[in-house]
């Protein structure tokens, strides 16, 4: 991953067609995602600007997005300003990671107001703001940076806007010759490596980009004198490409399963390689999967932490209850004794601590030493040992039962884990009203608001095979009890990893062959715990014979008659899949 100032001046040439376009709506899912919805200029499309710490991007997008039902300030602010204006030029400045949107919008007067949003592309420091160009007066920014955070720049409300510190570094774009590559080349230290040099010496280079320029200049044989030399030929093949706009904007995943993108090909790393025609198609399929489950740990942290500690109570219950149960396969030990004092009673003197008499039980007979407590009668002792027996006896039933208890509450919080890991924003709730119903939760109701309906039919995935089956996927327990339940036929085939947590699958119809088969077997993989295992046992049956016993948990099923598939989730094959939609 590595979003440089090569990529953002890929972004800003591909925000070009933009130009001209009138801003039609101004979101904020979040607090830290903007989304511009575009019309005019012969296109329809959205513009997603993200000052996200950890994904930060600028980026056109066809995602749909959940919206607060009342807007944060900043979006109130950018619909004053920015909602109904035209964008008149997206601009990079330099070489560095900001781009600047000029925006001009003419008010109810019919007074023209020109508007500018700064989006700063900087990791952990990335900010989108909109300020007055004539003042460089800040209006406000996503992010607010106090004087307690930074002594160098403010961003607030009508304080003076000033850019980010200067690197003092080349700008790689207005190098053009040899010479002047390797001047810019000595301001590095010339005791690091050569990819570290490049990254020090030329803004917009990231550790990356480097590398791959390092590989291709083929040094392994090249003096250390001469490797500077050697680059060039490398770098201004790579310049010309990015003056003149030619990006191979491409997504590698190594051996490891790491991803990368670069918006030109990375020979230097080994793995599956995704090309795109555009650097937005690029950015959201690499960013949008991980954001999206970024801001559903954080809607849902609330509930996996309670969920972990719910699943931590009941391991401990379940040890002790384990211990408990190997006490009590020991009762019978406690009535030998008692019948071993009643027979040699008469051998007992009161205030004995112990005694010793022959056990008739064991084969061959040995002599065994039985504690006494000196304050009770012989009698009494015996009593003793019967009584700790029966209790035992009693307690063995109900530690059974308390353990089968134990162990299924852990197999139903672990599934609701694997649900929230595999989960959607709008599938979260689902699963929060689930455990309000099940009495694991309190309901969440503000004073004076009114109790939202339950929707009678959930959001459920739908998938086109590559026969062109519908196969149905639930993601939740709620999901998966109206799929199994009341959407399937009884004639359709249902699947589920066989003994792991995971999601209801529905093949819909009898019509379909073993590909159908393999592909609903792959999903029912992908949606489950071992969703990165090989080899993953799913079971399929006729729906007919699929059941829930009376007072189950949600979401639990019992079935019979079933096959057993072993599957690889393979995730180029699933994609392949018609785009699952909402049904």
């Amino acid at each position: 991953m590595a979003l440089d100032g090569i990529v953002t001046r890929a972004i800003a040439n591909d925000l070009q067609p933009i130009v001209g376009a009138r801003i039609h709506k101004i979101y904020q899912p979040d607090a830290h995602d903007l989304i511009f919805q575009l019309r005019g200029s012969g296109m329809q499309d959205k513009l997603l600007l993200s000052a996200n710490p950890t994904y930060p991007r600028a980026h056109l997008t066809r995602e749909s997005f959940t919206n607060p039902k009342e807007a944060p300030m900043f979006c109130m602010l950018l619909r004053k300003y920015c909602e109904g204006g035209v964008i008149e030029a997206v601009e990079q400045i330099g070489c560095e990671r900001i781009l600047h949107l000029s925006i001009r919008r003419r008010d109810e007067l019919g007074d023209v107001s020109l508007r500018k949003v700064v989006v700063e592309l900087m990791g952990r420091h990335s900010n989108v703001i909109l300020l007055d160009p004539e003042s460089g007066i800040i209006h406000d920014g996503i992010h607010h940076v106090t004087p307690a955070i930074s002594s160098y720049r403010v961003i607030l409300p009508g304080s003076r806007y000033i850019a980010p510190p200067e690197q003092h570094k080349s700008d790689p774009l207005a190098i053009l010759s040899e010479s002047d590559f390797l001047a810019a080349l000595k301001t590095a230290n010339p005791e690091a490596p050569l990819a570290k040099q490049l990254v020090e010496a030329f803004s917009g280079f990231s550790p990356l980009l480097s590398k791959e320029l390092v590989y291709r200049s083929d040094l392994a044989a090249a003096p250390a004198e001469t490797a500077p030399e050697q680059m060039w030929p490398a770098f201004d093949q790579l310049m010309s490409a990015v003056r003149n706009g030619q990006y191979e904007p491409v997504i590698v995943q190594d051996a490891d399963g790491k991803a990368y993108f670069s918006v030109t090909v990375l020979t230097h790393l080994n793995g599956d390689v995704q090309r795109h025609d555009t650097i937005s198609q690029c950015l959201e399929v690499f960013y949008s999967d991980k954001a999206e489950r970024d801001k559903v740990k954080q809607r849902a942290s609330d509930l996996i932490r309670f969920l972990h500690n719910e699943r931590n109570k009941n391991s401990k219950k379940l040890e002790k209850f384990t211990e408990m149960l190997e006490e009590a396969a020991g009762a019978g030990q406690y009535r030998v004794l008692g019948e071993l004092l009643t027979a040699y009673m008469h051998q007992i003197k009161s205030g004995d601590k112990s005694v010793e008499v022959i056990n008739y039980y064991e084969e061959p007979e040995r002599t065994v030493v039985i504690p006494l407590d000196p304050q009770l009668s012989p009698a009494s002792n015996a009593q003793r040992f019967f009584k700790r027996y029966t209790k035992l006896k009693n307690s063995h039933i109900y530690i059974t039962e308390q353990i089968g208890i134990a162990e299924q509450e852990i197999r139903y919080l672990e599934s609701l884990l694997q649900q929230l890991d595999s989960a959607a924003l709008q599938d979260i709730e689902e699963i929060r009203e689930e455990l309000v119903e099940e009495g694991y939760l309190r309901a969440r109701h503000r004073k004076g608001s009114k109790k939202k309906k339950k929707p009678t039919k959930p959001t459920l995935l739908v998938y086109t095979s590559s026969e062109g089956a519908a196969i149905v996927v639930g993601k939740n327990n709620t999901q998966n009890e109206y799929l199994t339940n009341r959407l399937a036929a009884s004639t359709d085939t249902w699947l589920h990893t066989k003994d792991i947590p995971g999601s209801h699958v529905v093949i819909r119809g009898g019509d379909f062959g073993d590909a159908t088969l393999e592909e609903a077997a792959m999903l029912a993989a992908h949606y489950s715990q071992a969703r990165s295992s090989s080899l993953v046992p799913v079971d399929y049956t006729i729906v007919k014979h699929v059941r829930k016993p009376n007072g189950a948990k949600p979401g639990f099923v019992i079935y019979d008659h079933q096959k057993t598939l072993f599957v690889t989730p393979d995730e180029q094959r699933l994609k392949s899949l018609a785009s699952a939609i909402k049904s």
